[in-house]
This record gives structure tokens, sequence and C-alpha cells, in this order.
């Protein structure tokens, strides 16, 4: 007899926001199993691996059972998808089990995802398939360890039962974990429809949760936009650094805590394209790679409209012109450790672009590209330590002129080559959850396969780590990988 799992409940946005959520009751899938677990989340909720097989975790999660304390539920928001506006959206395959407490006073929300039909589902099943739960699940273990915000996994419970999207595939459930999952689509939702007590709910409630600084300020919801503008670009200048694509920036898709959230037709980049897409829906190139950047602000934007009833136009306005420099600000610091300088000169900018540019031309592998820098040294002028990294290059003279000026700016730096290298390999990532891998793990996993899946989660949790044994996962994509279409559906 499997005991009851035990979690340790505060649904706190239940007690206090009842309006903005709707009681639901999951549908669970038949031939329920674990398919793969964070132990870090699993930790985090003051679980064990014993309460996999001793408690009765596989219905808790998959939605068959509520335990104590808890209370399905979803929320309700609206959001600029593609830049149009709709009235309502809401938790369409996400139902919450409540708040659990975890370490460091820390409160996370539960959610299942594809657990059955929510008030929100409108035309869908509210199911989701084991190849999107895999490649969330793998998503938000690689972001949390390149240090990225996002929301995290705890787990994917697979089955048996049949889910019709393009084709027949294996319906599966993913719990995944957030502080909030509180997007600009809430605010929107309230403002848009008139709602102005819910609205001025939502916004008190944001600050005492989430910004109680804000609070002893002189107009506190002015600065929790401002927070929100910092955590957006900040967030966004992650993104761009470490070659992530997210494909659907709608404002349902953006959390209030600068979280990345709802990955669906994300991508990492593997040769640089700045005009790279990861959604064959996304037909105008709106959520491009090099557009996020622009598009964080819009949808800041679409968010600080609904705070037109407690700021003037012009407090409205001096913030979100924070964005951009924020936003380049936080970029360049980075890059300039990518690059391996102690500071920046006045000409590194120029530097940065030229690299980005030959990467640009040759379609060069962008994680790879700036991890082989680690193969320059200063007093290598005849580029013999070099030769991977150039190979990138088809030999083009503009490479080893870049190399050369490279050279002569780090015989500038303060840093020697030893300290460079591993300032470098702290920034410069080695392992990225590539398509085409995730797409290998997928054709496992469908087989029943999960060494791959646990393996490559494995890999993924030390992304700057050498790591000899897990070569063949730090290659390259081959031609077919990189031509892989990633849709919405799931």
């Amino acid at each position: 007899m499997l005991k009851p799992i035990v979690l340790n409940f505060d649904n706190h946005l239940l007690k206090h926001m009842p309006f903005q959520v709707r009681k639901v009751r999951p549908t669970p899938l038949v031939g329920s199993h674990i398919v793969a677990v964070s132990g870090d989340m699993l930790t985090e909720l003051g679980l064990t691996k014993d309460d996999l097989h001793q408690t009765n975790f596989v219905e808790v999660f998959s939605g068959k059972a509520l335990p104590e304390g808890g209370c399905h539920h979803a929320q309700v928001y609206a959001g600029h998808q593609f830049g149009q506006f709709v009235p309502q959206l809401g938790d369409g395959r996400a139902i919450s089990l409540g708040e659990v407490k975890g370490s460091e006073f820390l409160r996370w929300d539960v959610q299942l995802k594809g657990a059955g039909q929510t008030p929100f589902s409108r035309m869908g099943d509210g199911r989701a398939v084991l190849r999107s739960c895999v490649r969330e699940f793998l998503a938000s273990e690689a972001m949390a360890a390149l240090d990225i915000p996002t929301t995290r996994a705890l787990s994917i419970i697979g089955s048996s039962q049949d889910v019709y999207r393009e084709q027949v595939e294996k319906g599966a459930v993913m719990t995944r974990l957030a502080p909030s999952y509180i997007r600009f689509g809430h605010f929107e939702y309230w403002f848009h429809h008139g709602k102005k007590s819910e609205l001025n709910q939502l916004a008190d409630y944001c600050l005492a949760t989430y910004f109680p600084e804000c609070l002893t300020e002189e107009k506190p919801h002015l600065a929790m936009l401002q927070k929100i503008v910092q955590s957006t670009a900040e967030l966004i200048a992650l993104w761009q650094v470490h070659g992530f694509a997210h494909g659907v920036m709608n404002t349902d898709n953006m959390s209030i805590l600068g979280l990345t959230i709802d990955y669906g037709p994300f991508g990492f980049l593997d040769d640089y394209d700045p005009k790279f897409i990861c959604n064959h829906s996304d037909h105008t190139g709106r959520y491009a790679f090099e557009q996020q950047p622009s598009i964080g602000l819009w949808n800041l934007n679409a968010l600080a409209v609904t705070f037109s009833d407690w700021l003037s136009v012009q407090e409205i306005t001096q913030t979100l012109s924070q964005y951009e420099p924020i936003f380049v600000r936080h970029y360049l610091q980075l890059m300039q450790k990518k690059l391996g300088f102690s500071h920046w000169q006045e000409d590194d900018q120029y530097v940065l672009g030229e690299w980005l540019n030959l990467l640009t031309k040759h379609k060069a592998d962008y994680t790879l590209s700036f991890r082989q820098l680690n193969q320059v040294f200063v007093k290598d002028s005849e580029n013999e330590h070099c030769q991977v990294l150039l190979s990138q290059f088809s030999g083009d003279s503009a490479a080893i002129s870049w190399l050369n000026k490279y050279r002569q700016r780090l015989l500038e730096d303060e840093f020697a080559d030893k300290a460079r290298h591993q300032l470098q390999n702290q920034y410069n990532a080695k392992y990225i959850l590539r398509n085409y891998l995730a797409q290998q793990v997928i054709e496992e996993a469908e087989q029943g396969n999960y060494q791959m899946l646990n393996e490559l989660q494995k890999v993924l949790k030390a992304p700057f780590d050498e790591q000899p044994d897990f070569e063949k996962y730090a290659i390259q994509s081959p031609d077919w990988g990189k031509s892989l279409e990633i849709s919405c559906s799931s």
C-alpha cells in the first residue's frame, strides 16, 4: 500500500486572489508511469527518491490524486498573441495543485501541464504529449544550469494513452514549478475588461508578495514597473548572450518576475543567424532571434498601459526608456566575460561586432565558436592552437585578421591566458540543448527507452564543464538537425 505523499502547502494565491482562479478536476491519463524526475526540485519540495516508489507520487503528479492541503485550479488571463489582443486566454492545459513551501522561504506554485481540460481550454483537449514534455523538461534543466531565470520542471509522467495532434502521439503530464505564474496578461485581463477593483487587488497582491521592497517607495506601482522592466531586460539579454530563441513572446508568455516561461517552439542557435526563426508558425519573423529585444520592449509597453490608472504618461514613458540601457549594459557585461576581457575598452564593441559578423558570414556554430576562444593564446601568433576554431571560417583571411586584432587586445588586458580561459569557460557553455539532441531523446522515449533522456539531463546540468565521457553531446549539429521544424502544438 502506497503512502500518501506529504507536501507543505501554503495556498497564498487562492486565499488572496480567489477571483482569478477556477477550481477544476483533472482527467488522469491511462497507464501512468515515471519518465523523468529532477532531483534538485524533488529535494526543493522536501521529497526524496524513496518517495517516487513508496508514495502515491505518480497518482499525484498525473492528476489522479489530490494531496492533503492541495486544490486543483486554473487561472484566467488575457494577452497579445502575435501582436493581436485576445481578451480571454488562461491556463488551457495547466492545472495547479497549489503552492508548496520550499527551502529558503520560497513558495512554489506546482502546476500539472497536460492533465486535462480547464474552463480556459477553448477548443483544446487540455493534453500535452510526451514530445513537448521532454523538450520543456530538458529546457528547464538546461536554462537553470546556464543561470537563466526559468520555471523549473519536477517530473514527466508518461502514459499509454493516445493524444491526437498532427499525428497520434502518447500523452504525458509534466509538472513544473515557479514562484509565480502571474504574467503580463493577468494585468491586461483585468484592465481591458474594466475590472478596476480586481486590477487593484492584483497589483496590491504582487507588491506585497513579490515586490515588498517597493512598498516603502513614494510610488510603489512605479517602483514595481521599474523592477519588471529591469528583470525583463536582463532576462532577454541572457537569451541573446546564450543564443536562446523563445519562439512565442506573446504577452501571456511573459512573467512579471522575469522568468522564462511557456516553452513551446524554442531553440538554441546552431549556426549563428540573427534572423533565426524557431517557430514554423511565425511566418513574418515577428519572434526571430534578433527581434527578441525589441519585442521585449513592445510587451512591456502593453503591460505599462495597464498601469495608467496609477501612473502618469510621463512616468510610464521614463520607466520604459530604461529598458534599452539596462539591456545593453547587461548584454555587454556578459559579452565582456565571454570574450575574456577584464573590462571594456573604447573599441571593444567594434571587436565584438566584427566577431559576430564573421559568425554570420560563415554560419559558424554560435556556442562552439565562443567556447573555442579558449584556444587563443597571446603568444601563438601562428595560430597553431586555433586550428579547430579557424576551421569554422574556411580559411577566410578576415578571420585571421580578427584573431590578430583580438590577440593584440588581449595583450592590453590585465588577464593572463590562464585566468582568461577560466573566466571564459564560466560564461561560454560547451553543452546546450540542441534541437537534434532533443529529437533523438524524444524518439528514444517514445519507444519507452529513457536512458538518453537521463544522460542528457545529467550533461545539461553542467554546461560549462569539460565532460570527457560525453563529448558526443558537444559536437556541432548535423545538417538535418539544423532544419527541424518546431511547432506550438503540444
